[in-house]
């Protein structure tokens, strides 16, 4: 009796575990797998301390077990064991759901006990107390409701699962096991009775012994493959998590830029086309400032690359507080910056560029150096100075040029003389590197006389 109580103990908590692998961990082919093998563990475990529990009940006379009839005990425990965990693998379990499927099952359970004890063939056939009878189905359906309940409720992971469903097997255990020493009790012998499958059926026990181990050794490899596998779906989770951390931050390299994490040109082309949608669905206008360091090519000079790395991020960070969160702000060369941002009016980006000159004028605190950068800053505006993003950052770099050219640590907005003197100023350079090229420049030195000496 305490053999055939263990086990239906080991045999319910393999069923809880199935039917949380089955519910979080499988899906599809894979999921029909568990579902088989669990239903084979757990049909097994129930049906066997079913035998079990028979061996408890001794007669006076020689006992045998009909082949066939105990094979169909044993399918019956299995399919009804199937069902059990398809139920309790769906996403939902309604009341009305849970008591057709604890009917069911409490008719399953008892089936399988009663057409075990058919499998004895008694005659004359063995007649039951009423009573007791339908006690032990009350209390196999009973049971079964309650193990349905409780296997939905702890087929997620959870805080303490395995002590949870440890506890849960104590009282499934102990629900089928009442079930089944009650219908036990409900049998009656008649005086005289026979076991008709004494002789032609398979002895009790014989086979004792043999079916204990194979159920033990089903129920074990059923929960030791739960808990490896188990073990490489976290490992693969982990997996999948440091892989998707990995994929987040090469996409974040590949838009941003590395040393500052500001967006990159890539970003920007991007933001361009959104504000352009935006203000042609919405009629309005946005501003780009073009951003260029002044006095950064000494910083790198003087004091090395490593420092100038340092101090962009500085710098990065100072742009970034002074715009808005709304408002793009994108590294575009070595010490270039270009602002995205929605304006209401001209004016708005004026004093937009005051604010990062303001922010930028401060010196900036590196390594224990207080260096010194101002900025240049053109500007150009959406649609009046361009149409497209070439045109306007062509144009803000122009305005910028400008603004560096008339005293630097200010600001500009863009003028269509700006590109005719751009383009005057790149076509002197190209005329003199040509020249020289050709050799059609002379050097004469003119010389100097001091008129006292003279």
């Amino acid at each position: 009796v305490l053999i055939s109580v263990l086990v239906a103990v080991l045999a319910s908590y393999t069923a809880l575990d199935m039917a949380g692998r089955i519910s979080t961990a499988a899906r599809g082919h894979y999921a029909r797998m568990w579902l088989a093998g669990g239903a084979v563990a757990m049909g097994l475990g129930i049906w066997s301390m079913h035998f079990i529990g028979m061996l408890a009940f001794s007669l006076l006379i020689p006992l045998g077990y009909d082949v066939a009839i105990t094979g169909a005990s044993l399918l019956i425990a299995v399919l009804a064991s199937a069902f059990a965990l398809r139920l309790v693998s769906q996403e939902y379990l309604p009341r009305r759901r849970l008591a057709l499927g604890a009917l069911a099952l409490g008719a399953a359970v008892s089936s399988m006990h009663y057409t075990g004890m058919a499998a004895l063939r008694m005659q004359p056939g063995i007649d039951y107390d009423p009573w007791l009878f339908l006690l032990s189905i009350v209390i196999a359906m009973a049971a079964s409701g309650a193990a349905l309940w409780i296997a939905f409720r702890l087929r997620r992971s959870m805080p303490r699962v395995h002590q949870l469903r440890f506890g849960a097997a104590l009282v499934m255990g102990g629900a089928i096991a009442a079930m089944h020493y009650t219908g036990m009790a409900a049998a009656r012998f008649p005086l005289g009775s026979i076991c008709g499958a004494a002789g032609s059926g398979v002895d009790s026990g014989a086979l004792a012994l043999p079916i204990l181990v194979v159920t033990v050794c089903v129920l074990a490899v059923a929960l030791i493959t739960s808990v490896l596998d188990m073990r490489l779906e976290m490992r693969t989770a982990v997996l999948a998590d440091a892989l998707g951390v990995a994929n987040k931050e090469l996409e974040f390299l590949a838009l941003h830029d590395k040393l500052t994490h500001l967006p990159n040109r890539v970003l920007l082309e991007d933001r361009f086309q959104q504000a352009i949608q935006a203000a042609t669905r919405q009629p309005g206008t946005f501003a780009v400032l073009f951003v260029d360091l002044d006095g950064f090519k000494g910083v790198n000079d003087t004091y090395g690359h490593q420092m100038g790395d340092s101090l962009l991020v500085e710098i990065a960070g100072r742009l970034r507080a002074s715009a808005r969160s709304e408002d793009t702000i994108s590294r575009v060369g070595g010490d270039e910056f270009v602002v995205l941002a929605r304006v209401d009016e001209p004016a708005d980006a004026g004093v937009m560029a005051e604010q990062l000159i303001e922010a930028l004028r401060e010196p900036a605190h590196v390594a224990g150096h207080a260096l010194h950068v101002s900025g240049s800053i053109g500007i150009a505006l959406y649609p009046a100075d361009g149409a497209d993003q070439d045109t306007l950052m062509t144009n803000a770099d122009a305005a910028m040029y400008h603004a560096k050219a008339s005293g630097r640590n200010a600001y500009c907005f863009f003028e269509r003389s700006m590109n005719h003197q751009a383009r005057v100023q790149q076509s002197l350079i190209q005329d003199l590197r040509g020249v020289v090229r050709t050799g059609q420049l002379e050097l004469h030195y003119q010389p100097k006389f001091a008129a006292t000496d003279s």
